[in-house]
C-alpha cells in the first residue's frame, strides 16, 4: 500500500499551518455567525458556500477512499483514531506525530480535503455533511463510507458544551433554548433527524457501514474487527490489541495530536472546557430535566416513527432525571419502531 512520499509529508504540514493561521484570523473577526447553504446552517469562518460547493461537486473520488461521516459530536475523532491505527496495522507512531485533522481532513471546510495537493492513496477523509450535500461523485464510485451514529440526547449535551468553547459557534444560550434549537434543526449542519434518516437509506450497500458510538463503547474490540472486515484490512491479534489500546478514550484524551489542544484559542477556548470531554454513553440522564426529556421524546418518536430501532432505543431502567430545570452540565437493526 502506498503512502505519501517524504516530500509530500513535508509540504502538507506547511500548508496546514498556513491555512490554520488564515482560519484563526477569520474566526477572530466572525464569531457566532451562521450562513445557509441550500437551507442548512453552517458557521462562518470555518466553512463557506464555496468550500461546501467544492466538496459537493468534487470529481476526485477514488475507489480506495474512505469517508467517515457523522453528525457533529457523534464520535468522529474516535473513529478517525481507530481507522488511523487500522491503516498502520496498529502502529501508533502516526497518531502520535500527525494531528488528527491532517490524518482525516474535512471535506467541507475552507481547508477541505479536496483542495489539498500531494494527498496520495489511500485517503481517509471526514465529513458532517447531510447526504443531499455530500460529494456526488461518491455515489458512482466504490469508495467507502463509515457512518457513525450516537444517541441524540448525548449529542445534545456534548454539542451544548462544545458550543461554549468553539468560537465559531453561536452561544448556546440556556439549556432549554439550545434544546429547542436542536429539535428544530437550528444548529450547525441542521436537523439530526434529517441527517441520520438520510444516511440510513444507504444501509445494505456493500460500500456503506453504519455503526454507533454505543456499540463501540459496549464492545470496542468486536467493533474494530467489524470495521476491519468492512475495510478489507484483517489484523493480527497483536495489531488488533494495539488498535484497541491506543484508541481507548483515555489514551486519545492524553494524545496532543488527537485532543485538539494544538488548535489556537481563537478556534477553541480551552479555558472553558475540553474538546474530548467524557466519552461516555447515557450522560444525558445526569443533565436533562424531566420536562426536557419529555419534550425530546415527543419529537424523537414522531420523527423516527417507522424506522428500525437503534441501540440507544433500548429503554434504560428508570433513568434518574432532574425534576428541576437545572442547566445542562459540564447496523443491522431488526425491529421497526412502533
Amino acid at each position: 500500500m502506498d503512502w505519501p512520499s517524504e516530500a509530500s509529508e513535508t509540504r502538507i504540514p506547511e500548508l496546514w499551518h498556513s491555512r490554520l493561521e488564515d482560519i484563526s484570523k477569520i474566526s477572530q473577526k466572525l464569531q457566532g455567525e451562521y450562513f445557509r447553504y441550500k437551507g442548512i446552517p453552517f458557521p462562518v469562518g470555518i466553512y463557506s458556500s464555496e468550500s461546501i460547493s467544492i466538496a459537493e461537486n468534487a470529481r476526485d473520488v477514488r475507489d480506495d477512499d474512505t469517508f467517515i461521516v457523522t453528525y457533529p459530536k457523534s464520535g468522529t475523532s474516535w473513529m478517525i483514531e481507530i481507522i488511523s491505527l487500522i491503516l498502520r496495522d496498529g502502529d501508533a507512531s502516526w497518531i502520535r506525530s500527525v494531528p488528527i485533522w491532517e490524518r482525516a481532513p474535512w471535506c467541507e471546510t475552507i481547508m477541505g480535503a479536496f483542495s489539498l495537493p500531494y494527498k496520495t492513496s489511500p485517503r481517509l477523509m471526514s465529513s458532517h455533511l447531510p447526504i443531499q450535500l455530500f460529494t456526488k461523485a461518491f455515489f458512482d464510485s466504490k469508495a467507502k463510507v463509515i457512518y457513525m451514529g450516537r444517541n441524540p440526547r448525548d449529542v445534545v449535551v456534548s454539542l451544548y458544551h462544545y458550543s461554549k468553547i468553539a468560537r465559531q459557534l453561536k452561544d448556546p444560550g440556556t439549556p432549554d433554548q439550545f434544546l429547542h434549537d436542536f429539535l428544530s434543526g437550528e444548529v450547525q449542519f441542521g436537523s439530526w433527524f434529517d441527517h441520520i434518516k438520510g444516511w440510513i437509506r444507504m444501509q445494505g450497500k456493500e460500500n456503506f457501514l453504519f455503526i454507533t458510538y454505543e456499540e463501540l463503547q459496549q464492545d470496542l474490540r468486536g467493533s474494530v474487527q467489524r470495521i476491519c472486515k468492512f475495510l478489507g484490512r484483517p489484523l493480527s491479534e497483536e495489531a488488533l490489541s494495539s488498535v484497541v489500546a491506543h484508541s481507548d478514550f483515555g489514551a486519545m484524551k492524553a494524545n496532543t495530536m488527537s485532543n485538539y489542544t494544538l488548535l489556537p484559542p481563537s478556534l477553541l477556548d480551552h479555558r472553558q472546557g475540553t474538546f474530548l470531554r467524557k466519552g461516555v454513553c447515557g450522560d444525558w440522564k445526569n443533565h436533562f430535566t424531566v420536562a426536557q426529556s419529555e419534550a425530546f421524546d415527543r419529537v424523537y418518536h414522531e420523527q423516527m416513527r417507522g424506522l428500525p430501532a437503534f441501540p440507544w432505543d433500548v429503554a434504560p431502567e428508570d433513568p434518574k432525571l432532574s425534576p428541576s430545570p437545572s442547566p445542562v452540565q459540564d447496523p443491522e437493526t431488526p425491529h421497526p419502531r412502533p
